[in-house]
């Protein structure tokens, strides 16, 4: 059986047979070349000759690839710059004008959300349920759209941002590498999603834990194979450390984010840095509905800038994705990947990757204005750091004896950094911020907020009060008003 005949086979298993006239999806999608760019790649050289000695991601929240990112593929300017530099083949996967059908059977056009009249705050969403993105609905959403009867969801799911919107964003994509086949891991929410993040698998959970425990988790980590290859590795939390739920074994790794901001100027980053958003607040910078996008774009301005300023860019990758997808629409169908709870029975299978989330590499190294094609899970991120600090092999699973990989999803996952080039650096930004807007008021009675739905909630709210206690002794918040209220433009 050849892929393209797996995919259908494991589609239909969903009842994904009418994905593609309910949901506008295009299987082509998922078989476009691997795009790879003209020059040589860091994986066709020695580890030990990898320019990159630091690496920083930040995972934000619920925001899928044609949501954020479709209107790259109508940027003129970008895609033929795109083709002089690559060829005339080069283009981007992306698609704003799709069209779902409700429960009532109403055909319902994608639509640029700012411009819904009726949408006083559309950077917050405050009018509207927010997209359904659990383990159950997010299949109603692969075999019957955006807007199956099941979901809840309203327009909402139907809208999207453009350049002008998140213009940091924008420039950061423009500037340097977007994987546009990035999935989530699973077809799931928040959660079981940062568990194959930090571990590559969510010990079997399909859903959002509650309540949250120190210790929830228990399966080994990426952060525990750092620790006996003497990786330097930091996390830096903004309101409540996620590495809490794998136990106090992970305190030595975890920092505030005022503490980024000084290692980064001071040129003292680890090897490897995460860097996680506020999940909570009318301030959350996570990009969660509900939260204003505008402050998760000064959140990842200022986080970027620190480390583009430091002594370390010139030798460091910045990789930023989201979690999931948020329930936004997004055409091409999830894949299926190799996983050690894979299962024919689609209704418990963790090998069902989610829809595409909005992912940006930046580098040095990156080439300028690329676009890689190869499909990615958040494990994918992982293998690239097994590759550069672990002993695994650049590509493919290795030999069952070898101990740098943690389950099956990522000994067989692509290599986040192939596009990388192994040399001829570009330094030099030049991205351009116009001044940012402050943010708008937190959803009220009075705008009309719409009732709660499934994946509404604030990721961390159901914390146990033995979890509260302890992140209220042992990890104070980061002092965000100094670097969060700049809005002066910013060149770099």
């Amino acid at each position: 059986m050849d892929r393209r005949e797996f995919l259908r086979a494991a589609g239909a298993i969903g009842g994904a047979a009418l994905l593609r006239e309910l949901t506008g999806c295009d299987r082509g999608g998922s078989e476009r070349a691997a795009g790879r760019p003209p020059d040589n790649s860091i994986l066709d050289h020695p580890v030990s000759e990898c320019p990159i000695d630091t690496v920083v991601v930040v995972m934000m929240e619920n925001r899928s690839f044609d949501h954020y990112l479709g209107w790259l593929a109508d940027d003129e300017a970008y895609v033929e710059a795109g083709r002089r530099r690559y060829g005339r083949s080069f283009d981007v996967d992306g698609r704003l004008d799709q069209h779902f059908r409700d429960p009532d059977g109403r055909d319902v056009a994608t639509a640029h959300l700012t411009d819904r009249e009726e949408d006083a705050n559309p950077f917050r969403g405050c009018r509207h349920t927010i997209p359904a993105h659990s383990w159950y609905t997010a299949r109603l959403e692969r075999d019957g759209g955006f807007l199956a009867l099941g979901t809840d969801n309203d327009e909402y799911a139907t809208g999207y941002y453009v350049a002008r919107d998140l213009p940091f964003r924008a420039e950061l994509a423009r500037r340097f590498t977007v994987c546009d086949h990035h999935h989530a891991s699973l077809l799931a929410g928040t959660f079981p999603n940062r568990q194959y993040f930090h571990a590559a698998t969510s010990e079997g959970r399909k859903e959002d834990p509650a309540p949250l425990e120190v210790g929830l988790y228990t399966s080994e980590t990426i952060w525990d194979r750092f620790a006996r290859a003497g990786v330097p590795a930091t996390y830096y939390y903004t309101d409540l450390p996620f590495l809490l739920l794998y136990g106090d074994r992970m305190d030595p790794y975890i920092e505030s984010l005022d503490h980024y901001f000084e290692d980064a100027a001071a040129g003292t980053l680890s090897n490897v840095v995460v860097v996680d958003p506020a999940f909570g607040g009318h301030l959350r910078t996570d990009d969660h509905p509900r939260g204003d996008v505008r402050v998760g774009e000064r959140f990842l301005l200022e986080v970027f800038a620190a480390f583009a300023q430091s002594p370390q860019w010139e030798r460091g990758a910045f990789i930023l994705c989201y979690d999931e997808w948020g329930g936004f629409f997004d055409h091409v169908p999830p894949p299926i990947l190799p996983d050690d709870r894979a299962s024919p029975v689609d209704e418990d299978n963790f090998g069902q990757a989610g829809f595409r989330v909005a992912s940006t590499l930046a580098s040095p190294y990156a080439h300028r204005g690329f676009v890689d094609h190869r499909v990615y899970d958040h494990t994918s991120i992982l293998r690239f750091l097994e590759w550069r600090f672990l002993g695994a092999p650049p590509v493919g699973p290795g030999a069952d004896t070898d101990t740098w990989f943690l389950t099956k999803r990522d000994r067989y996952a692509e290599n986040f950094g192939t596009s990388l080039r192994p040399e001829r650096p570009e330094v030099e930004i030049g991205i351009d911020v116009a001044r940012l807007p402050p943010p708008s008021k937190a959803c009220g009675a009075d705008d009309g907020a719409a009732a709660t739905t499934d994946g509404s909630r604030d990721p961390f709210e159901n914390v146990s009060p033995a979890l509260a206690d302890l992140v209220g002794r042992a990890y104070p918040a980061p002092t965000l008003t100094p670097w969060l209220d700049k809005s002066k433009p910013r060149r770099l």
